[in-house]
């Protein structure tokens, strides 16, 4: 016992916490070197025998006066037993204010009930909850935004499917029946009849013509075969009536939820439409792989050199598509040596 007390001192020297003890009427006896540092002050001596509420907090940080009598710290003196508070400040020898984190228990002294405190400044603690909380702030908007950006992608491609449906189901039937009976009726006009069946023959290749060009907008709207047959099906469509030759390759074992696959397809058929427009490209590759998670690419021969943060290069937009499923989007484009338009998209089993 009597050399832990020898080496006591040199203990409480030593640590970083504060340590104080102060008398039942809470005037100072004891500061260790880190409660003298923490207040700014040069000496324990200058501490001893000054009243450690006066000292810490005689004021709020607004202001206005904090009585001795509701200290918080001062409490044990009377009550025995041990405090603690996260919601303190602290004034330092210059007139500043830091929030602490304190520690307050009874001790017996020969003079009666003191108090022992332990302190320390919180300002780092506060910051770094501060940053967390604004951290998990900034998720909770991030994921808020790439749920509405999915709501948003959800609708469009239900409109995109409607319009498609409605366009093959209404003006292209329509179509077809006037294509029909144009027909007809030019069997049975007389080919003496020339003017008559000259215009009839106009009407019906006008008739296909438009009906061919409304089943290709239906098609860029939204590809039945997409819905009916899957993303690996729609590619292989949409790379047979490319204007460049164009292979598709992969391996696609199972069916996503629908509005994976559309944007999955949109993404591809944007970036292929890249390539033919700007790559000057004698071929292009699309590859599929259905694994862990959704992997596509659009690779293309042309002259490359697309910049990272192309704006009009035909790729705008492809990002934010591949982002709204928590993909990562990826453009290599070597001046010279083509473009490889990469995505990955997370997948639920």
């Amino acid at each position: 016992m009597q050399s832990i007390r020898m080496v006591l001192p040199a203990i409480l020297d030593s640590v970083s916490q504060v340590v104080w003890v102060v008398d039942h009427w809470g005037k100072i006896l004891y500061t260790n070197p880190a409660g003298v540092a923490a207040l700014g002050y040069d000496d324990a001596d200058e501490l001893v025998g000054l009243s450690s509420h006066e000292t810490l907090h005689p004021c709020r940080p607004d202001g206005t006066p904090f009585p001795a009598a509701e200290c918080p710290m001062l409490r044990p003196a009377i009550t025995g037993v041990p405090a603690h508070g996260n919601d303190e400040w602290f004034k330092r020898r210059d007139g500043s204010f830091f929030p602490a984190s304190w520690w307050a228990a009874p001790i017996d002294l020969p003079d009666g009930r003191g108090v022992v405190y332990s302190f320390f400044d919180a300002t780092e603690n506060r910051e770094l909850e501060r940053a967390r909380r604004e951290r998990d702030a900034a998720r909770i908007r991030a994921d808020e935004s790439r749920a509405a950006q999915r709501r948003i992608m959800q609708s469009i491609e239900s409109v995109r499917r409607q319009t498609a449906r409605d366009l093959h189901d209404g003006a292209q039937q329509r179509l077809v029946s006037l294509l029909i009976g144009l027909r007809l009726t030019r069997d049975l006009i007389p080919d003496s009849a020339t003017a008559a069946v000259g215009l009839l023959d106009q009407a019906i290749i006008d008739a296909q013509t438009a009906i061919d060009e409304l089943r290709e907008l239906a098609y860029g709207v939204y590809p039945s075969v997409l819905q009916a047959q899957g993303l690996m099906a729609a590619v292989t469509s949409l790379a047979e009536r490319c204007a460049v030759p164009t292979t598709v390759e992969g391996e696609y074992p199972r069916r996503l939820p629908a509005e994976v696959e559309s944007n999955a397809y949109f993404v591809i058929a944007e970036a292929l439409t890249n390539a033919v427009k700007h790559a000057e490209a004698s071929h292009v590759r699309i590859s599929i792989e259905l694994k862990d998670a959704l992997r596509i690419e659009v690779a293309d021969d042309g002259i490359g050199g697309v910049p990272k943060n192309a704006v009009s290069s035909g790729l705008t937009g492809l990002g934010d598509r591949v982002g709204t499923f928590d993909g990562v989007l990826v453009i290599d484009s070597p001046p010279g040596r083509g473009t490889s338009v990469r995505a990955e998209i997370p997948v639920q089993e």
